[in-house]
């Protein structure tokens, strides 16, 4: 059966994450980390596709991005996973499979829930009992939109722009936004739209786009639906 194409629209985020095949590693070191960002940098500029935050854990990673029209996201992470899994056999003298399965793409609605996202991806480590606070953790966006860092992998959102009139003013703002925290409610929310590759935002936004594409855009209860009896 064929898959189904992505649920995109040109200019909405996205919030991209793929695992390790049996959850094992993808990166081993700072080289292999080098390397997947030297390669998600060339296909993103060749594709027009601005990332705004991203994440690399040991057996995953987590993007935010934006691309320019349907199909593009796909090119660009094609090239990135079919280059770096082959430079990460050659490597580490292994064959076979690295990913586990196709990436997962969420579309987010802006005003709601984008800087949610941002800031579930770049708690990762202090979830994942890494580091202390999201700073600490060398591999993510933090540090560019914390002010401590220049990173020409990211382009600012308008929505983190919109945080403050200095970049001082926007640090701050978005550093009380780290130190808040993420509702528990949120953290499923965010995990359970990316799993299922539907839509994040209000019922009005997820109307918009199941009318658009002419697809499913919310999330599904877990197990078999019910039937006319409840059954």
């Amino acid at each position: 059966m064929p898959r189904l194409p992505r649920l995109e629209l040109p200019g909405v985020p996205l919030h991209v994450t793929q695992r390790g095949v049996n959850r094992g590693a993808i990166f081993l070191d700072d080289q292999d980390r080098h390397h997947f960002r030297r390669l998600l940098c060339d296909a993103c500029q060749k594709h027009a596709i601005q990332i705004h935050a991203f994440v690399l854990m040991d057996n995953h990673f987590h993007l935010l991005l934006t691309s320019p029209r349907p199909g593009a996201l796909s090119l660009a992470m094609r090239a990135v996973g079919q280059n770096y899994v082959q430079a990460f056999n050659y490597r580490y003298a292994r064959c076979g499979a690295l990913w586990q399965g196709r990436f997962k793409s969420c579309l987010v609605e802006t005003e709601r829930y984008l800087l949610t996202v941002m800031r579930y991806i770049e708690l990762n480590p202090v979830r994942a009992a890494m580091t202390a606070s999201p700073q600490d953790y060398r591999w993510s966006s933090v540090h560019k939109h914390l002010g401590q860092a220049y990173d020409p992998l990211i382009t600012l959102h308008p929505l983190y722009l919109a945080l403050g009139s200095t970049p001082d003013e926007r640090c701050s703002a978005y550093r009380a936004w780290l130190q808040e925290g993420i509702a528990d409610d949120d953290l499923a929310r965010i995990r359970q739209h990316v799993n299922q590759e539907r839509v994040i935002g209000d019922e009005r936004f997820q109307r918009m786009v199941e009318k658009t594409l002419g697809r499913p855009a919310a999330c599904r209860p877990r197990g078999r639906p019910r039937t006319k009896d409840g059954i």
